[in-house]
């Protein structure tokens, strides 16, 4: 992810290896090609954003668990390795295949997951949620607002630990507030 984000999705493989400490068989052997090693890799932080979703009992605390999920969410944009966000975005003109896998695999799978929740939990009368891939997207986007813009301009959005607990605890709040039955 680091020599992606630093060198581009032309990044040599032989510099991903060496920087992984593998040969570059072992990184072919492993994912094939440079478009799936970019596909694992947002695959892997997918499974970190949405993590809080499928915790044992996440479905009997709704607010609890969409404040865990905005939490990750948050934190992902704030870490400084969103570089192969933006080397993928600057890179969508010549390789749109590319680029729609990581839309994909990435943000557009992440939000269904959370419609799934959202879904679950409407169906079990703790919230009602009419259409939840649209709340989805809500959500979404009043957690990251346009820290994911500043995050890919590369201007921050540097929150601490506390900011990131009173961000995603207050959309929680309001989301809960909106959509709790």
């Amino acid at each position: 992810s680091e020599v992606l984000g630093e060198r581009g999705l032309s990044a040599p493989m032989e510099e991903i290896a060496r920087r992984a400490r593998v040969s570059k068989q072992t990184v072919y052997n492993h994912y094939g090609s440079k478009a799936e090693l970019v596909r694992a890799l947002v695959e892997r932080r997918v499974a970190t954003i949405t993590a809080p979703l499928r915790e044992p009992g996440a479905e009997e605390r709704p607010e609890e668990t969409l404040r865990a999920y905005a939490r990750t969410l948050l934190a992902v944009v704030n870490r400084k390795n969103y570089a192969l966000m933006r080397v993928t975005i600057q890179s969508a003109g010549a390789m749109p295949d590319l680029a729609r896998e990581v839309f994909e695999s990435g943000p557009r799978h992440s939000r269904a997951q959370l419609a799934e929740y959202l879904e679950l939990e409407t169906s079990a009368g703790r919230m009602t949620v009419r259409n939840p891939l649209q709340a989805a997207e809500f959500f979404g986007g009043m957690v990251l607002g346009h820290r994911q813009t500043k995050a890919l301009l590369n201007l921050g959005p540097d929150l601490t630990e506390d900011e990131i607990d009173a961000s995603a605890s207050e959309a929680a709040r309001v989301f809960m507030r909106a959509y709790g039955a």
